[in-house]
């Protein structure tokens, strides 16, 4: 069941997040030229809403580099991380697919290849490895440090003789959650377009290449390796600085 809720969280993460990008980039949407701030807001309202459904039953992960962070300080079994890193990919490429189709009248509308391509996938503003690879490190290790806080603080609110600890766990959280992706975008995603997820890129580039887009151009598999390994340092980062700074005491 856990990895079957990873697989409808990540695949809901990519049909929101990855739909919201298709309407601002792909010709003739009514969401058309909206702009950096609707993609930002889509995808952070894309990951509240996957850990609002699959929360309770598999942590909402949906993120090999969570999934890798968590299970690096001893958050999680590393028993279950193939499952889960397995389910997240197949999850965003199903969602991939599924924005492929909600969108199926617009690509032959369009003639960017790269528009289409940023539909899928990231891809940096200017090619720089080294700076797209730290870039993409310093995103996600902020990521899994906000994950972590929200996470400690979710026990540790009250307001008087009021507990709001099961409010803040089970009805807040997924939201600033959501709140915390769309800070990073906001902050950081200028650079790379903020990846910080391994399965959200790799899945969709695999759907764009197999997919048969009219005008798709190269799926750009010699950048394709930075938002897969550079998360998964950050993940990793991120949350050993949690544990090492005695946060999570």
């Amino acid at each position: 069941m856990v990895y079957l809720a990873e697989f409808v969280g990540t695949a809901i993460l990519i049909l929101l997040g990855g739909g919201v990008v298709a309407g601002v980039v792909l010709a003739k949407s009514k969401s058309e030229n909206a702009g950096w701030i609707v993609v930002t807001f889509g995808w952070g309202m894309a990951v509240a809403m996957a850990v609002y459904v699959t929360g309770t039953t598999s942590g909402a992960h949906i993120n090999p580099a969570v999934t890798i962070g968590l299970a690096s300080i001893g958050d999680f079994e590393w028993s279950l991380v193939p499952g889960y890193i397995a389910s997240q990919i197949a999850g965003a490429f199903t969602g991939a697919v599924l924005v492929y189709l909600a969108y199926f009248a617009h690509w032959k509308h369009t003639d960017d290849p790269d528009a289409k391509l940023a539909v899928f996938s990231t891809a940096p503003a200017v090619r720089h490895p080294v700076a797209n690879f730290i870039t993409e490190v310093i995103g996600t290790a902020m990521l899994l440090l906000g994950i972590l806080g929200i996470g400690a603080n979710s026990g540790h609110i009250s307001q008087g003789e009021v507990d709001l600890a099961g409010l803040f766990s089970t009805g807040i959280a997924p939201l600033l959650v959501g709140l915390l992706v769309l800070a990073i975008g906001l902050s950081l995603g200028g650079p790379t377009g903020y990846a910080i997820n391994p399965a959200r890129d790799l899945g969709p580039r695999i759907a764009h290449a197999l997919l048969p887009i009219p005008g798709k151009g190269s799926s750009d598999w010699g950048y394709a390796w930075i938002p897969v390994v550079a998360p998964i340092v950050g993940g990793v980062l991120g949350a050993w600085i949690w544990r090492l700074a005695g946060f999570a005491a």
